[in-house]
């Protein structure tokens, strides 16, 4: 008698959304281009057309971004790695799931103001109390004289109230993103867990290397006082790899804009 076995179920193969575990699908396509799609510009493998996972076409409106979507997947190798693929991941996301939500999107990166990591000061010892002070007095005084959003300062990790015209004052320019910025805004705010770094990066104030800097002020201190773990090197690592990539996201769209 022969045993039944549930039926395997399918595999997901869209770059960027497998499942856990799920084996790297083969490379189908041997050449990559950047076709003219109306106004915009769209990736194409051996002539066809990208699609998103939503099924949209892959197409933005800036030639420079879209090449380098296509440098990813032309470096990909036998296989297709979507970690190596940040670009067209954080494009997919914009088209798929920021497109038609830009209110929701905004307000949830307006959300962390509220609790800006720059808000929050250590108590001591005196050299992180300076070190934090070096770093985000600036993007405080900027904050305020150029967005208009004065914020109140808190000691240790107890949540305090900032005032409702600052937050509205953020958010107000949010509001004036488009979905690939704030697809990139989003993963820059969450990655350092500060709206106004971001905000500042996106705005030119801050460098990406400046405001990845900036985000990690109590870490590095820590560093310098017990050295650094390999396992939290290595994922810092990758978070920086995310942050440049959303860097170079909102970069694409300002050099255009």
């Amino acid at each position: 008698m022969t045993e039944e076995r549930p039926d395997k179920p399918p595999e997901n193969k869209t770059p960027g959304r497998e499942p856990l575990g799920a084996k790297l699908p083969r490379r189908f396509y041997k050449d990559v281009e950047v076709i003219r799609d109306g106004d915009g510009y769209q990736i194409a493998l051996d002539g066809r057309p990208v699609k998103t996972p939503k099924r949209a076409p892959l197409a933005v409106a800036h030639a420079p971004l879209a090449e380098a979507m296509a440098d990813e997947w032309r470096t990909q190798g036998d296989l297709i790695d979507p970690e190596t693929m940040p670009m067209t991941k954080l494009v997919n996301t914009a088209l798929d799931a920021v497109t038609g939500q830009e209110a929701a999107v905004a307000a949830d990166i307006a959300a962390f103001a509220g609790s800006d990591l720059i808000c929050y000061r250590a108590a001591h010892p005196n050299e992180l109390v300076t070190l934090q002070a070096r770093a985000w007095g600036p993007l405080l005084t900027w904050a305020h004289q150029d967005l208009g959003a004065r914020f109140v300062l808190a000691e240790g990790v107890m949540p305090v109230a900032q005032p409702n015209d600052a937050l509205e004052a953020v958010a107000a320019v949010i509001s004036d993103y488009d979905p690939l910025s704030l697809a990139g805004l989003h993963v820059m705010t969450t990655l350092t867990g500060s709206a106004l770094i971001a905000l500042a990066h996106a705005k030119g104030l801050l460098t990406a290397e400046e405001a990845w800097a900036a985000a990690h002020v109590d870490e590095d201190f820590q560093i310098s006082q017990w050295g650094a773990d390999s396992d939290a090197s290595a994922r810092r690592a990758r978070r920086w790899a995310e942050f440049q990539a959303a860097s170079r996201l909102v970069g694409f769209v300002n050099d255009s804009g």
